[in-house]
């Protein structure tokens, strides 16, 4: 793409030599970062290899052990986020800073609130929110509430409140982790609308495509040291890839032909209610069979969070059957179903996969403390419990930075993911529901947990994907379905799949087999 950059000379963000230690763990290692004026600048690097921590200290979140940070040519001390702010700087978070009963608008100028003498003057400030929406095409209700809109407009929402509060440079950590292809088009817009205004963005991400589609450069980061900074036109996916993880990384997912078996998940007329007790699945039926990956492609809240949560129990239906190897679990507690041979890998990692306050070790065996070799006479095992989880993380390239006995609440957002799938893939069960498995994953490791997959599908196990990765989808699966008005409206052989027919599916369009 076109350079997007004004102005060579005066950096807007200098990060010089910077080093930043944890007791003796180094997590960057004299890392330097240039960034100009109406750049998107991309960092990319493994999980765990500090990128994160890097963008921590230049939002004021942590400080530097040693190194310079410039912005604009000075030198400026970030000991807080508000020294951040005063200097222009705004930061979105992977995981989002919102109050959720609070409307679009409070949440934006939540501590910032203008008055009229004594009184907060809501109608100025919801008239200064919507100017900045329409100036940039984020095109946002300011009185929606926050509990009501999708993942991507709460986005937008973190985004207009660093412009509201004068940002110029925008830190977005994993932007596109959890949109919709889609959504992820009308973010890169946005984020050419801001940077043709004089903003400059710096973008962390593991996606190579959205770095060549959206960044002018990009600097990689590799276990804690810098790599390298490219001009983005001049590289594609592959050497980026390479540098990243410091080796040839195969794109390809290498998935044998076989003859499903029995069918092991069998959903028949199922109906539930959303939070709001509206009926969001409707009469939906699904089949999986031992050796078969069925994927389910869908625009996100046409109701595969509710099926997903019906079938393993978290939520309750309000009619149908969920059978597992001809068990009913419906409306059953996640207990039942994960003894009649249900495993899943949640979509929400940090609420439903791991307890954060729990040891690696401890979280690697959740469903199976009461067991032995872990437990015997209801008294843990802990050497038992110590060695599992150390062959595990060698096994599943999980990198705490310390021991196994290490809170999960410390690993990066990837290495939870990775402890989640060693545990669930560990427990060998008949049936594997896998949610946005790669979310927030390098591509090195996004690798690896596809060849996890694919393996549990050539031992026979049953596998249901449920992806807003359209790639991943595609291929992953012996099936798509594709879900649209909580029903599944096509079913199709994954080899015969392409992006736009099922982009038009998954919009309630196109032909339906």
């Amino acid at each position: 793409m076109a350079k997007q950059y004004v102005d060579m000379n005066t950096p807007v963000i200098e990060m010089r030599n910077i080093v930043k230690r944890f007791g003796d763990f180094v997590a960057n290692d004299g890392i330097n970062l240039t960034v100009h004026k109406g750049e998107i600048h991309a960092i990319l690097g493994e999980n765990g290899a500090g990128k994160s921590t890097l963008m921590n200290q230049l939002y004021g979140l942590l400080k530097p052990t040693s190194g310079d940070i410039l912005v604009n040519g000075k030198k400026i001390v970030m000991n807080t986020p508000r020294d951040a702010i005063d200097a222009g700087i705004g930061m979105v978070h992977q995981h989002f800073m919102l109050i959720q009963p609070f409307t679009v608008t409070e949440n934006i100028v939540l501590g910032t609130e203008p008055t009229r003498g004594v009184q907060l003057d809501m109608a100025t400030a919801r008239k200064n929110v919507v100017e900045i929406s329409e100036r940039y095409g984020l095109s946002i209700d300011p009185d929606a509430k926050i509990e009501d809109i999708s993942v991507g407009m709460q986005q937008r929402v973190e985004i207009l409140k660093a412009l509201y509060r004068g940002a110029d440079i925008l830190i977005l950590d994993e932007p596109t982790s959890s949109l919709t292809p889609q959504e992820i088009t009308e973010l890169i817009a946005i984020m050419h609308n801001l940077v043709k205004d004089g903003k400059s963005i710096i973008i962390i991400t593991h996606k190579l495509k959205e770095i060549k589609e959206s960044a002018d450069f990009c600097t990689i980061i590799r276990m804690g040291k810098y790599i390298d900074t490219v001009d983005v036109e001049k590289v594609d996916e592959n050497d980026l890839a390479a540098m990243m993880v410091g080796r040839k990384v195969t794109f390809k997912v290498d998935k044998p032909e076989q003859t499903p078996g029995d069918v092991v998940l069998d959903v028949k007329d199922l109906h539930c209610l959303d939070y709001r007790g509206i009926e969001i699945v409707k009469g939906l039926n699904l089949q999986v069979r031992r050796g078969e990956i069925v994927g389910i492609a869908g625009i996100d809240g046409n109701g595969q969070t509710e099926l997903v949560e019906v079938i393993t129990g978290l939520r309750k239906g309000t009619k149908g059957q969920v059978l597992v190897n001809g068990t009913d679990v419906f409306n059953k507690s996640p207990a039942f179903g994960f003894q009649h041979g249900v495993s899943s890998i949640p979509a929400d990692r940090q609420k439903h996969g791991l307890v954060l306050d729990f040891s690696i070790e401890d979280n690697l065996i959740l469903q199976n403390y009461e067991k032995q070799p872990y437990s015997k006479s209801n008294v843990l095992q802990r050497e038992p419990i110590s060695s599992h989880a150390r062959d595990s993380i060698e096994k599943y390239d999980i990198r705490p930075s310390g021991s196994e006995k290490r809170p999960a609440g410390t690993l990066s957002g990837g290495n939870q993911q990775k402890v989640i799938i060693a545990r669930e893939v560990q427990n060998d069960k008949d049936l594997l529901i896998a949610v946005n498995p790669t979310r927030g994953l390098d591509v090195g490791a996004i690798e690896y947990v596809h060849k996890y997959i694919v393996d549990q599908r050539n031992k026979g196990k049953a596998v249901l994907l449920v992806s807003f990765e359209l790639d991943e989808i595609m291929s992953l699966s012996d099936i798509i379905d594709v879900i649209f008005d909580g029903k599944i409206v096509a079913s199709i052989p994954g080899k015969e799949a392409n992006e736009n027919d099922l982009g038009l599916m998954m919009a309630g369009g196109g032909k339906k087999a």
